[in-house]
């Protein structure tokens, strides 16, 4: 018997009846051709995130942000009360505009404008071309018409998107929807502690997503995170999340807080490094006090809420937890079985050293489980690249995975559609 009700339907995967119950193939995660459609219908297309505005607080702070599918660098500046992109490409002869030492690494800092190494061509934070070497050499130029490639830009909750169509199909916020917009007031602006870390996966980008968007694989491949007795309880009682959500391509699934009140434990069962810095897996120990949360932080009123985690469409997470701190997962792909993986952990500013310690124990074992994620993902596209097996059952558990594949596919294929209209 389930723990938690079901909807009418009796379960959710057939509460979105649109989603069938078959199998699935994951020829979409192992094709090099399918990912080069992927990269021309999603990547080109969507709204993506790219980072948040206190990345560049003042004028003139910028970033580069290197996005091999949509096979460009963009450069995110801030000019004055805007936050502005543009392809980071020299408009003179094609040099990279922005690099450091490396031109493939992404880099940041401060300027007043941007200059090229290589014909010292000059931009405006606005993207105009100010300055042209030896500009009497050239034939009827009018640097008016050779300003930066600019990309569409829009800020969300401080969070940065960009969308490399030559005109965005809907506005951010029209592709966001009313789900996702419903962590608007979330106070993410205060929560400026952050940890971040970066990895290199051998999988496609959509099966290590797969991953963050269930929890039923969480007892099997972290069991060894807890201490005897626990494992083997933990291992029979698996996972059921009690409210899930979906909402064209994005998805929403949301934990019961009961699960994660590691701190009400006999100490017998919780790991020493927990005890000694009153801090693991789900964050700080002493609950950061945010006042009240806007209603669509649970939407499905989940009692005790223990996490909400909101999947962003193609290729981006937040993970809001009831301790009073998020994460954010951020899937890169690089080609059709690598992907980078960013993880970033924020939270209030510690106001003692045994809170930042504490912070950074959530942040250490943050990344111990992403990691034993990617571990386990990259046996899984080994599995699926052998084409032993090509439909794959899911269970109600994994009703987000069902219809991430489902819009990836039909993203593509409208996309498709569109070109043989054309």
């Amino acid at each position: 018997m389930a723990r938690y009700p079901k909807p009418a339907a009796g379960s959710w995967t057939e509460h979105y009846p649109q989603l069938g119950t078959g199998p699935v193939s994951y020829e979409d995660s192992i094709s090099p051709e399918w990912y080069q459609q992927e990269r021309e219908a999603i990547f080109k297309r969507a709204w993506l995130q790219v980072g948040r505005v206190e990345q560049i607080p003042r004028t003139g702070r910028y970033f580069t942000k290197d996005i091999s599918a949509a096979n460009t660098s963009i450069i995110v500046v801030r000019d004055g009360d805007d936050v502005r992109a543009f392809h980071n490409v020299c408009r003179h002869r094609g040099n990279k505009l922005v690099w450091q030492d490396f031109p493939n690494e992404d880099t940041s800092g401060t300027v007043r404008q941007f200059t090229c190494k290589y014909h010292g061509w000059r931009y405006g934070l606005d993207g105009s071309c100010v300055f042209a070497q030896q500009e009497g050499e050239f034939f009827n130029l009018d640097k008016a018409d050779y300003g930066l490639v600019p990309v569409h830009c829009d800020v969300f909750a401080g969070f940065i998107f960009v969308n490399f169509s030559e005109q965005p199909a809907q506005s951010l916020r029209e592709f966001l929807g009313p789900m996702l917009l419903g962590v608007e007031d979330y106070p993410f602006g205060q929560m400026t502690d952050r940890y971040a870390f970066r990895v290199e996966c051998r999988s496609n980008w959509k099966v290590f997503s797969d991953a963050f968007m269930e929890f039923y694989h969480a007892p099997v491949v972290h069991v060894g995170q807890h201490l005897s007795p626990l494992r083997a309880a933990i291992t029979q009682m698996g996972y059921e999340a009690p409210h899930y959500q979906v909402e064209g391509a994005h998805g929403l699934v949301t934990t019961a807080g009961s699960l994660h009140r590691v701190w009400d434990m006999p100490k017998e069962n919780v790991k020493p490094a927990d005890l000694a810095t009153r801090s693991g897996l789900f964050g700080p120990w002493d609950k950061s006090d945010l006042g009240e949360l806007p209603p669509g932080i649970n939407p499905g009123k989940v009692d005790p809420w223990g996490l909400s985690s909101f999947q962003f469409f193609p290729n981006f997470a937040i993970l809001i937890w009831e301790a009073g701190w998020y994460n954010t997962h951020q899937f890169w792909p690089t080609s059709h079985n690598t992907l980078l993986f960013e993880g970033n952990v924020y939270s209030l500013p510690a106001k003692s050293a045994s809170e930042r310690v504490g912070r950074e124990m959530a942040a250490v074992s943050f990344k111990e489980y992403s990691l034993q994620d990617a571990n386990t993902l990259e046996a899984t596209q080994l599995g699926l690249e052998s084409g032993v097996i090509d439909q794959f059952p899911l269970n109600d558990q994994e009703v987000l995975v069902r219809n991430f594949h489902k819009a990836t596919a039909d993203w593509v294929h409208e996309y498709e559609h569109e070109l043989a209209k054309a």
